[in-house]
């Protein structure tokens, strides 16, 4: 089943239906206030959220590192944002579990290694693959971004600007 299909036609069938369901349990006036509190209450976490977080990437660029990590959170801090502006319970819950700092850093590791092939992880210390024990060493059947040819052994790639 095509994605696009489930996202556009299914999830929002599924989202109505729960709100009529939820709506004849605790009244309709009581479920659009909640829908509206928890756009409002999504608004100010996704503010918090994202500023704390382009701190901390400006943190590791000025230790001169990518801040890969938080470019993931970034990502996925606007899911987050947009699932909780669209009206529903089910995109509330994905929302929210979006913009808590604790399951948004682990979508993002997870994201990266699935992303990436095995576990394999792009470190901030000059572009070289790490694995947590031997950094500088390529994934398997890795190539390089430049020619295109495999590559072995140690790799150091990497661009510079000399300011004075």
């Amino acid at each position: 089943m095509p994605i696009l299909f489930v996202l556009f036609i299914v999830v929002p069938i599924l989202e109505i239906a729960l709100l009529i369901q939820v709506g004849n349990i605790i009244g309709g006036w009581t479920t659009i206030a909640i829908v509206v509190i928890t756009a409002i209450l999504g608004t100010y976490m996704l503010r918090q959220q994202g500023l704390a977080t382009l701190v901390k990437a400006q943190q590791r660029m000025g230790q001169g590192e990518m801040p890969a990590q938080q470019i993931l959170e970034g990502i996925f801090l606007l899911i987050g944002g947009v699932l909780l502006l669209t009206p529903g319970f089910m995109t509330d819950a994905v929302g929210f579990t979006c913009l808590i700092p604790v399951s948004r850093a682990f979508l993002a590791k997870k994201l990266s290694k699935s992303a990436l092939g095995g576990g394999w992880v792009m470190s901030g210390n000059g572009g070289s693959w790490s694995t947590g024990a031997g950094v500088g060493t390529p994934p398997p059947n890795a190539a390089s971004p430049k020619s295109g040819k495999p590559v072995e052994g140690k790799v150091i790639d990497g661009d510079y600007e000399r300011l004075d």
